[in-house]
Protein backbone atom coordinates (compact mmCIF):
# COMPACT_ATOMS: atom_id res chain seq x y z
CA UNK A 1 0.00 0.00 0.00
CA UNK A 2 1.31 3.41 -0.79
CA UNK A 3 1.55 6.32 1.72
CA UNK A 4 0.83 9.56 0.32
CA UNK A 5 3.14 12.18 0.77
CA UNK A 6 2.38 15.51 2.60
CA UNK A 7 2.42 17.17 -0.58
CA UNK A 8 0.08 14.68 -1.95
CA UNK A 9 -2.27 15.25 1.08
CA UNK A 10 -2.66 19.01 0.96
CA UNK A 11 -3.15 19.04 -2.93
CA UNK A 12 -7.35 19.36 -3.61
CA UNK A 13 -8.49 15.62 -5.23
CA UNK A 14 -7.86 15.00 -8.74
CA UNK A 15 -11.14 16.36 -11.18
CA UNK A 16 -10.29 13.55 -13.83
CA UNK A 17 -7.44 12.58 -15.79
CA UNK A 18 -6.36 14.86 -18.62
CA UNK A 19 -7.53 12.05 -21.11
CA UNK A 20 -10.54 11.79 -20.06
CA UNK A 21 -10.99 15.06 -21.89
CA UNK A 22 -10.79 14.36 -25.41
CA UNK A 23 -8.41 17.16 -27.40
CA UNK A 24 -10.47 20.38 -28.46
CA UNK A 25 -13.38 19.16 -26.74
CA UNK A 26 -14.92 19.29 -23.39
CA UNK A 27 -16.18 17.16 -20.19
CA UNK A 28 -18.72 18.47 -17.24
CA UNK A 29 -17.85 17.28 -13.83
CA UNK A 30 -18.93 17.53 -10.17
CA UNK A 31 -16.90 19.52 -7.78
CA UNK A 32 -16.86 20.95 -3.88
CA UNK A 33 -16.65 24.55 -4.36
CA UNK A 34 -16.57 27.40 -1.39
CA UNK A 35 -19.88 27.92 -2.43
CA UNK A 36 -21.00 24.01 -2.13
CA UNK A 37 -21.25 21.13 -4.98
CA UNK A 38 -21.01 22.63 -8.61
CA UNK A 39 -21.11 21.41 -12.31
CA UNK A 40 -18.13 22.63 -13.72
CA UNK A 41 -17.15 22.58 -17.61
CA UNK A 42 -13.49 21.55 -18.71
CA UNK A 43 -12.62 22.35 -21.81
CA UNK A 44 -8.98 20.98 -23.15
CA UNK A 45 -6.00 22.38 -25.44
CA UNK A 46 -3.79 19.98 -25.24
CA UNK A 47 -2.36 19.95 -22.37
CA UNK A 48 -4.36 23.09 -21.01
CA UNK A 49 -7.55 23.34 -19.50
CA UNK A 50 -10.03 25.81 -18.94
CA UNK A 51 -12.64 25.10 -16.09
CA UNK A 52 -15.52 27.66 -15.79
CA UNK A 53 -19.05 26.92 -13.97
CA UNK A 54 -21.55 25.07 -16.02
CA UNK A 55 -23.94 27.62 -15.68
CA UNK A 56 -25.13 30.35 -18.60
CA UNK A 57 -25.37 33.88 -17.52
CA UNK A 58 -28.42 34.70 -19.44
CA UNK A 59 -30.52 32.14 -17.69
CA UNK A 60 -29.12 30.47 -14.73
CA UNK A 61 -29.53 27.00 -16.54
CA UNK A 62 -26.59 23.88 -17.50
CA UNK A 63 -24.92 25.03 -20.62
CA UNK A 64 -24.76 21.43 -21.86
CA UNK A 65 -27.39 19.58 -23.72
CA UNK A 66 -26.86 16.47 -22.19
CA UNK A 67 -25.33 15.36 -19.29
CA UNK A 68 -21.45 16.71 -19.93
CA UNK A 69 -22.40 17.09 -23.55
CA UNK A 70 -21.25 20.30 -25.02
CA UNK A 71 -22.09 22.19 -28.28
CA UNK A 72 -18.48 23.45 -29.43
CA UNK A 73 -17.60 24.88 -32.92
CA UNK A 74 -14.68 27.19 -33.82
CA UNK A 75 -13.20 27.89 -30.50
CA UNK A 76 -16.52 28.79 -29.13
CA UNK A 77 -18.98 26.84 -26.44
CA UNK A 78 -22.80 27.68 -27.24
CA UNK A 79 -25.41 27.10 -25.17
CA UNK A 80 -27.61 24.63 -25.93
CA UNK A 81 -31.06 26.23 -24.26
CA UNK A 82 -30.78 30.23 -25.58
CA UNK A 83 -27.69 29.87 -28.39
CA UNK A 84 -25.30 32.40 -26.25
CA UNK A 85 -21.69 32.10 -28.16
CA UNK A 86 -18.56 32.16 -25.54
CA UNK A 87 -15.19 32.18 -26.07
CA UNK A 88 -13.36 29.17 -24.90
CA UNK A 89 -10.53 30.81 -23.53
CA UNK A 90 -11.91 33.53 -21.51
CA UNK A 91 -15.33 32.79 -21.25
CA UNK A 92 -16.58 36.09 -22.71
CA UNK A 93 -19.74 35.71 -24.49
CA UNK A 94 -19.65 37.07 -28.00
CA UNK A 95 -23.27 36.38 -29.47
CA UNK A 96 -26.57 35.66 -27.84
CA UNK A 97 -28.67 37.04 -24.87
CA UNK A 98 -25.73 37.72 -22.35
CA UNK A 99 -23.36 39.21 -24.95
CA UNK A 100 -20.67 41.20 -23.13
CA UNK A 101 -20.89 38.84 -19.67
CA UNK A 102 -18.59 36.39 -18.80
CA UNK A 103 -18.87 32.78 -17.68
CA UNK A 104 -17.76 32.12 -14.03
CA UNK A 105 -14.08 30.93 -14.06
CA UNK A 106 -12.94 28.10 -11.75
CA UNK A 107 -8.98 28.14 -11.55
CA UNK A 108 -8.07 24.87 -12.38
CA UNK A 109 -4.45 23.35 -12.97
CA UNK A 110 -2.96 20.02 -14.74
CA UNK A 111 -1.04 17.97 -12.42
CA UNK A 112 1.21 14.56 -13.35
CA UNK A 113 -2.10 14.13 -16.21
CA UNK A 114 -4.60 14.58 -13.53
CA UNK A 115 -6.87 17.95 -13.55
CA UNK A 116 -7.58 19.37 -9.95
CA UNK A 117 -8.72 22.77 -8.54
CA UNK A 118 -6.11 25.38 -8.15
Amino acid sequence: MDIPTPAELSQPPALCRLDDIPDGGATAVDASLVDGEESLILLRRGEQVHGYLNVCPHAGRRLDYAPGKFLLKNDTLICAVHGATFNQGDGLCIAGPCRGEHLRTVAVQVDEGEVRLA
